[in-house]
């Protein structure tokens, strides 16, 4: 008898092979993958864009605004508050200055009125008291003035000229007298406080001429 031999079954999960090609290779497992690839496939955070990276707090922007609005407006009222001040002292101090103006031109017309008194009517018995009484009224008339701040600028011959307080009328020939210097006095000024109220009018000595070069001289 002949014996009949019988291969054992192939086992089913078994890949199925070809004549002349190679086994398949097996899949890797997801153990042997490596750590690398993983932190890889994670996703990363997006980087804020740099226009809204530098883009400033509208809070600290506003503010700042309103501290600068608050700082302006302290500064605007203290400036409010030094300026009235400094109107109500000059209304005070210079409220009368067109008052002052006017009784100065009458106390001018009284010294003038005195200074021009003849003699003949000084030495009358019947004129006397009516003299004394217009100086008395002048004297107290400066005294008046001096209470209120005025003053009387009342230069005297031979004084250099000042245009900070006098008015130069004219020029005049005066020899002996430095030139621009004080000759005559027209009309006395006046100051109230620290102001001028009005210049004294004056006459001022006129500068010489500068003398000839001589002929045949070197130019300087």
């Amino acid at each position: 008898m002949s014996e009949t031999r019988t291969e054992p079954d192939a086992p089913e999960d078994a890949p199925e092979t070809r004549p002349g090609t190679a086994p398949a290779e097996a899949p890797e497992s997801a153990a042997e993958t490596p750590a690398d690839a993983t932190e890889d496939a994670a996703p990363e955070e997006a980087a804020p864009p740099p226009e809204e990276a530098e883009r400033p707090d509208p809070a600290a922007v506003e503010i700042a605004a309103l501290k600068d609005r608050l700082l302006r407006a302290v500064a605007e009222t203290e400036n409010l508050r030094r300026r009235a001040a400094r109107e109500r002292v000059d209304a005070e101090r210079y409220a009368i200055a067109g008052f002052a103006r006017d009784m100065a031109g009458a106390a001018d017309d009284l010294a003038r009125a005195l200074a021009n008194l003849p003699e003949s009517l000084r030495e009358a018995k019947d004129a006397a008291a009516l003299i004394e009484g217009l100086e008395l009224t002048r004297r107290n008339l400066d005294a008046a003035f001096e209470r209120h701040g005025l003053t009387r600028i009342d230069p005297q011959p031979g004084e250099p000229f000042d245009h900070n307080v006098h008015e130069a009328m004219f020029e005049l020939e005066a020899p002996g007298a430095e030139p621009g210097t004080v000759v005559q006095v027209v009309e006395t000024g006046y100051r109230i406080h620290d102001r001028l109220l009005r210049p004294a009018r004056v006459g001022v000595a006129k500068r010489r001429p500068a003398p000839p070069a001589e002929p045949g001289g070197d130019p300087e």
